[in-house]
């Protein structure tokens, strides 16, 4: 799992940096789809900031921002 080295990461920006899509223009139909999940919750803004600890399902996987 890639750590961010920042304090934030926008949502469309991890979802390309843990492979669950290779471009932007994916990561934004996936999310406009509600096919993402932040925390449980149906997330469906692309600039979402993710915080460490923040949770993410998508294509079947879940991931965590460390």
């Amino acid at each position: 799992m890639p750590k961010i080295s920042t304090d934030f990461i926008r949502l469309e920006q991890f979802l390309k940096l843990c492979d669950i899509t290779s471009t932007g223009g994916q990561a934004k139909q996936l999310i406009r789809e509600g096919k993402v999940l932040v925390n449980g919750e149906t997330e469906l803004r692309r600039g979402r900031k993710l915080y460490p600890g923040d949770t993410v399902t998508a294509e079947g996987k879940t991931l965590t921002v460390e």
